[in-house]
């Protein structure tokens, strides 16, 4: 439940205020990311939503100031002829993380719950199925000690409008406009009750849905990774002392001067 007035929500976050409590919680992030390393946790973190919800936007800031050997994003595209004859979570389970990793899925095994459904991609029987075994499926990954957050990006239908359009206009965020998304605007009640079927079966308790509201994105990023900070347990990893080696002049010559002549690029700024 949001416990802020209208005009706390209308009141825009400074850049300035954003980008230095984005700071604090990247690093802590690294804090995790350590203790991640340490503990040799396996963590899984899906964001699922509506189109135009800002996940991606989302995902990058998590991803932003902390390693891809230990953050991996994975965004896997529509399957091929050949993932689609193989069994449905098959494909997502090969991006499963090993020790010391977590995987952040932008989109998952949920779209068969959301965009497979109401594009129709897959049939009732499929969808009715899906929402049966996957509470399920999900036990069984956390019970084998897999760590399974799920993020559901909540974005009003005035907002989601108002980014589509400006992805229409901007060239900088054309390539954002998927095929899916326009038919997506014409849908909006198909996908509420979509999604409202999708709580219904496997908000669970060892898999819970965090909601996260995301009209307002600057605030939408910082809430998911205060509250991701809150859902795993960790601790700051002793380190050892780091002291930068002296360069040896061992061999030393002049590497500069063997430069000249190659190609250079040119200093515009």
């Amino acid at each position: 439940m949001n416990t802020k007035s209208a005009s706390e929500q209308d009141k825009k976050l400074k850049n300035k205020k954003y980008t230095k409590e984005l700071r604090k919680l990247q690093a802590e992030l690294c804090t995790l990311q350590d203790w991640v390393k340490h503990k040799g946790l396996r963590v899984i973190i899906l964001f699922e939503g509506r189109d135009g919800a800002g996940k991606g936007g989302t995902i990058r800031a998590i991803t932003e100031r902390v390693s891809p050997r230990v953050f991996r994003t994975v965004a896997l595209p529509a399957p091929s002829d050949r993932e689609k004859s193989q069994m449905y979570m098959q494909r997502y389970l090969a991006h499963f993380p090993a020790a010391g990793e977590v995987v952040i899925f932008d989109r998952s095994w949920y779209n068969r719950a959301g965009v497979e459904y109401v594009m129709g991609f897959c049939s009732k029987e499929q969808h009715a199925r899906f929402l049966e075994l996957c509470p399920e499926v999900e036990k069984y990954i956390v019970d084998g000690g897999i760590i399974l957050i799920k993020f559901w990006l909540e974005v009003s239908d005035k907002e989601q409008k108002r980014r589509f359009e400006a992805r229409i206009t901007d060239p900088i965020r054309q390539w954002k406009l998927s095929p899916m998304d326009l038919p997506s605007r014409t849908k909006w009640f198909e996908y509420s009750r979509a999604r409202d079927l999708m709580l219904k079966a496997t908000d669970t308790k060892w898999a819970p849905w965090r909601i996260l509201v995301s009209d307002d994105k600057k605030r939408a990023r910082l809430n998911c990774i205060h509250h991701l900070l809150k859902l795993i347990p960790y601790k700051k990893v002793p380190r050892e002392e780091i002291k930068l080696p002296k360069r040896s002049m061992k061999g030393a010559y002049d590497d500069q001067s063997t430069l000249k002549g190659r190609k250079f690029v040119p200093e515009k700024y």
